[in-house]
């Protein structure tokens, strides 16, 4: 790797643990939302950086929607367990039944939009003031609008023409009563800046990263595994594909990139080659409409 790509990498990791020191200093009770994800693990490991040999100053918490890759959660609970941090789980099928919500149908009935009432459940339960969040401007449209600390209203919900400035590195975390924060120190960075600063750190993954053998259907030219968490019709066929996963949301809307690519190296060489954001080829929950992610996040997703 030469000269360049280290320096860059240093100068995004250092951006990131200052923006991990200001969400410390400025906010009393801040968390850092964990999922067992490739970009959620590259904050663990920053706040490390950041932190270490001292305790973090905030909890992870994980909002468990009841579809997750299994894969994703034994690496949530081993980090944790590891590093002897606390995790707070909080289980979107308890917000199910305490709120009487209404479940989607379908072939992929996906709880992602349910996410949000058990997250700002949270929120209230814990008093938290800022939650930090793993969101890169590269995956979506409507993540490319917000600022590295963007404010969240009273009823947790996003206005995007309602934005701060941000200026020389200068983060305003000033908020109301009942509002809330969310802080994104990976922003600035690519798909392509993660996986390059994982090979750099040697950071851990979940399997799931790299080429494997998998149960799948195809669903408009997406490959989605087989689970008990989806529907199949009787025209659908099971095929056995080598895949990996770009991108680690639940099973019922994440798809899988066919792929044999089984080391890092490799796997940056496919990021270079596709023209295509990991969201944008992988999570059909993002396909519902041209503002779907912008939508939940007005409601107060992450």
């Amino acid at each position: 790797m030469s000269q360049y790509q280290f320096d860059y990498l240093d100068q995004l990791e250092s951006e990131a643990i200052h923006i991990f020191r200001e969400v410390a200093g400025q906010f009393e009770r801040p968390a850092l939302l964990f999922s067992g994800g490739k970009d959620s693990i590259t904050l663990v490991h920053l706040a490390l950086k950041a932190f270490r040999p001292g305790k973090f100053p905030f909890p992870l918490v994980h909002i468990d929607t009841g579809h997750n890759f299994p894969e994703a959660l034994a690496y949530r609970d081993e980090l944790a367990k590891t590093i002897g941090e606390k995790l707070i789980v909080r289980n979107v099928e308890d917000t199910i039944k305490e709120k009487g919500l209404t479940e989607p149908k379908g072939k992929f009935a996906s709880r992602n939009a349910l996410q949000t009432y058990t997250l700002l459940d949270a929120i209230e339960e814990f008093k938290f003031d800022a939650l930090i969040g793993g969101a890169r401007r590269d995956e979506e449209k409507a993540r490319a609008k917000e600022r590295i600390f963007s404010v969240r209203d009273e009823f947790g919900q996003w206005n995007p023409k309602l934005q701060r400035p941000e200026l020389w590195n200068t983060y305003n975390g000033k908020i109301h009563k009942g509002e809330n924060v969310r802080a994104f120190p990976i922003s600035n960075w690519t798909e392509l800046d993660v996986w390059n600063y994982i090979r750099r750190e040697n950071i851990e993954l979940p399997s799931i990263y790299f080429s494997h053998e998998r149960d799948v259907i195809e669903h408009e030219g997406q490959l989605v595994a087989v689970s008990k968490f989806i529907t199949l019709d009787p025209t659908d066929t099971v095929l056995k594909k080598q895949v990996r996963y770009r991108t680690v949301g639940d099973m019922t809307c994440t798809a899988a990139v066919e792929s044999h690519a089984s080391r890092i190296d490799d796997i940056i060489n496919e990021i270079i080659a596709t023209k295509t954001s990991e969201r944008g080829e992988t999570r059909i929950d993002d396909k519902v409409s041209e503002a779907a992610m912008e939508d939940r996040k007005k409601g107060g997703y992450f």
